[in-house]
Order: structure tokens, then sequence, then C-alpha cells
């Protein structure tokens, strides 16, 4: 029988971490311990259900504050922690760097020195992000890819991942990074494009069933490429990536492997509460373009959306994990976009 562990999971209230505790809790015995912040107003509604079960407890935890960090980690003596903790809407990291470095990169230099003070038997997971991979120089995306960030963001997420390995090389802990290229789901927050656009779906069809005057969905640059997995896929590959061999902790990139755009998101998710791609269109050139359903216009350009600099392609390799971890995913593009779809619309149909 396999003993019992403590895991510590930070950003637990949010859309990674809390997918995170659920998996634990139905996946294994062991304790999960949610880290989260002191705050006047709390956002717990998707650890809720967890509540209640004896195997999960929440501890005060702000990761931008050393001595807090510290200081938990001193009491608790975790066997596991997984870093889900990050300032990690890529658009806000212009207008924040210093903030995103902090959240990002000093939180987990924070956690790494702490586990190594107080805890060096302990498992180390940090989320990487394929925005590192930035200014990309071939497609797909591996784990040898160059870092070439192109946002704050990026460059804050580069930092964490030479942290986690200096300390893996230098000091002999279990710390292993993946790179999680895009992943997305019914907890995503609404100031994500994915998101963005399945809650606008489901108020453009209220207000068209009702025929009421449409607001377009605003976006910018809808010729970018993702990645786009489901979240909950995700987790299962971190869980694995925590139980290797100890003495050949490894990191790697989670991904679908395939790309498609913003406008092809915009277009599934119409299609999928019956404004057919058949009858529906994009109209127009550069910021003058529009997506009409007949003559409804639903979706607008706005260049106020747009990035500074933007990652125009990002396509992931995930070879190594489904060979070397036995993970894939299981949900495909067209799959996720319509879970995300019937959930928003289900969540607007119960209001008038």
């Amino acid at each position: 029988m396999v003993k019992a562990k403590k895991i510590l999971v930070t950003g637990v209230t949010g859309q990674d971490g809390s997918y995170m505790a659920d998996y634990l809790l139905k996946n294994t015995e062991h304790t999960v311990v949610g880290g989260v912040r002191r705050l006047s107003v709390k956002n717990h509604k998707n650890i809720d259900h967890l509540k209640e079960n004896s195997r999960f407890y929440l501890v005060d935890l702000d990761v931008t504050d050393g001595q807090n960090t510290d200081a938990v980690i001193a009491k608790e003596k975790p066997d596991y922690f997984i870093n889900f903790a990050a300032n990690s809407f890529v658009g806000s990291s212009w207008d924040m760097p210093v903030n995103h470095m902090q959240t990002n990169a000093m939180a987990v230099l924070h956690q790494l020195e702490a586990i190594r003070k107080h805890a060096p038997h302990c498992r180390y997971y940090n989320a990487g992000s394929s925005e590192e991979f930035g200014d990309v120089v071939s497609a797909p995306q591996d784990e040898m890819h160059p870092l070439r960030p192109r946002s704050p963001y990026g460059a804050s997420k580069c930092a964490a991942r030479h942290l986690v390995k200096v300390y893996r090389d230098s000091y002999n802990l279990y710390a292993v990074q993946g790179w999680l290229f895009n992943h997305e789901g019914v907890r995503r927050g609404e100031e994500f494009v994915t998101r963005k656009i399945t809650k606008n779906v489901a108020r453009i069809l209220k207000e068209f069933e009702q025929g009421k005057l449409i607001k377009p969905l605003q976006l910018g640059n809808v010729d970018t490429k993702r990645d786009w997995s489901d979240a909950e896929d995700f987790v299962k590959g971190v869980w694995l990536m925590l139980n290797q061999d100890r003495n050949n902790p490894k990191d790697y990139v989670l991904s679908s492997d395939e790309t498609h755009t913003i406008r092809e998101f915009v277009v599934e998710a119409f299609n999928f509460v019956g404004f057919h791609r058949s009858v529906s269109e994009w109209r127009g050139n550069g910021l003058e373009e529009k997506y009409f359903h007949g003559k409804d216009c639903f979706v607008e350009i706005n260049k106020d959306f747009y990035r500074p600099a933007e990652v125009n392609l990002l396509l992931g390799d995930s070879t190594k994990a489904r060979e070397e971890l036995g993970w894939e995913p299981k949900t495909n593009f067209t799959q996720l976009v319509k879970k995300m779809v019937d959930y928003d619309v289900a969540s607007v149909s119960m209001y008038p």
C-alpha cells in the first residue's frame, strides 16, 4: 500500500490548480494542500466542491512573499509542490512587467530555495508556457527549441525555467517544468480569448433569439495560430512528470500537436449554436474585417486588442511526453470548443 503523502498546489483557485486538485483527490490517496492568498473578496468557486473533503485544506500563501513562502514550506514539508500560481494573462504583461517577473519568476526562486532548505525530498513542478518559444525558428516546437520570448510574460517564464534547471543541476533537487501549450476549459478566466469568444457567442445567441440589438464581439489579431488542448488533459501529464525516476527527472512539452487560428475558433463556436459556417462569413480586410451571419454583425476587429509584439505561430511537439510518459490528450479541438460553448450557453440561459 502506497503511503499517503502531502501535495502543495499553488494557484489552486484557478483553472489549472483546481483541475489538479480534482485529479489528485480522485486518483490518489494523498492529501492536497491548496495555497491561497489572503484576499478581502474570496473567489473560491472552482474549489468550493472540495472543501468538505477530509484530504483537502487551504493555507495562506502569497507566492510573491519570500518569508511567507519559506514559513509555509518549513511547516508543511510537502512531498510534492505543484506551482500553478502565476500572472498568466500575456496581454497585461506589457503594462505590469515587474509584477509578472515577481509572480512568475521570483516566486519560483522563493519556492525552490525554501524546498532546498526545509524539504529537499520534495518533488517540484513549475508550469512553463509555450510563450517562452516566442519568435519561433521552427515548427513544431519541442523541448530543444530555443527560448525566444516576445513578451514580459514569456521572459518571466523563461527566467523561471532556468531557475528550475539550476536548482536541479546544482542542488540535486527533483525539479521539473512542463511547457504547457494553450489549454482551455470552462474554468478559464474570461480575459482569455477562448473564453471571451464562447461567453460572447452565448450572449449573442440570446440577443439574436430575443430580437435584441446585437453588440458585436471585439477581437484583435484573429490570424494568430495556437495549439489548444483541454486543461483537464494536462493535469495527468503534470502528475506523470512528477513521478519519473528520481535520479533522472526531465522536462516535457504538453500539446495537442495541431494548430488553429483564432478565426477558426470563432467560426467553430458560432457553428455549434446554429449560426452555420455555410451562411456566415468574414467580410472586409484588416481592421475593417467583420464576421457576419446574414445581415447581423457578430464580430469586429479592434486594434486595441492587438499586442505590441505578437507570437504568430505556436505548434507543439509532445512526442517525448507521449513516448516516455505514456501521456496523450483525450479531447480534440472541436470537442474542446463545443464543451466550452455548451457550458456558457447553459450558463446564460439561466438568466432572463
